[in-house]
């Protein structure tokens, strides 16, 4: 899943096309807070540079499942970023360089195939909207029973005053 054949992208030196559906239960995002909705569409190229690099590019797709911030309803996040991931050789990159490239990601030319499918789950991560709203006008949670306030008003009172106030309330009044 997620991989390049390194043999066949070398001999037919122009770019590779990879095209694979994510399911929705992967394992891939296990350990994230990433759940998908819908499949994740994955459609890349590869192509081998001058120097044994191999340049990705391309895109994914897909929906997310998150969770409103203010009323913790579902709500289905569409996705859809593009991707440019560079790989190069291990013997390529000095111990000194690889540290300062973050852009930069190693593998090793021996193994025969190049797996994507860490770099493709970072990319995910990353391009997940930490924060969702279930609407703008999204009235959320009481913040005394928990109820949610886009299916009514409840029945708490707010208007009692915080005792961890008075203090101050006492000095206005002076």
């Amino acid at each position: 899943m997620l991989t390049i054949d390194l043999v066949r992208l070398k001999k037919e030196r122009g770019p590779v096309r990879i095209r694979e559906e994510v399911p929705e239960d992967s394992p891939l995002f296990q350990d994230t807070d990433i759940q998908l909705a819908s499949a994740l569409t994955v459609d890349l190229e590869a192509s081998l540079l001058n120097r044994g690099e191999v340049i990705v590019r391309g895109g994914f797709s897909g929906v997310l499942s998150r969770k409103c911030r203010r009323c913790l309803e579902p709500v289905r996040v569409p996705l859809d970023e593009k991707v440019d991931l560079l790989f190069v050789p291990e013997d390529e990159l000095g111990p000194e360089e690889g540290e300062e490239e973050d852009e930069t990601r190693r593998f090793d030319p021996m193994r025969g195939a190049l797996d994507l499918a860490e770099a493709i789950r970072e990319e995910v991560v990353l391009a997940a909207p930490l924060y969702v709203e279930c609407d703008p006008e999204c009235r959320g949670l009481c913040p005394r029973c928990g109820k949610n306030l886009n299916e009514g008003d409840c029945d708490c009172v707010l208007d009692e005053p915080d005792p961890r106030w008075d203090a101050l309330r006492a000095i206005n009044r002076e």
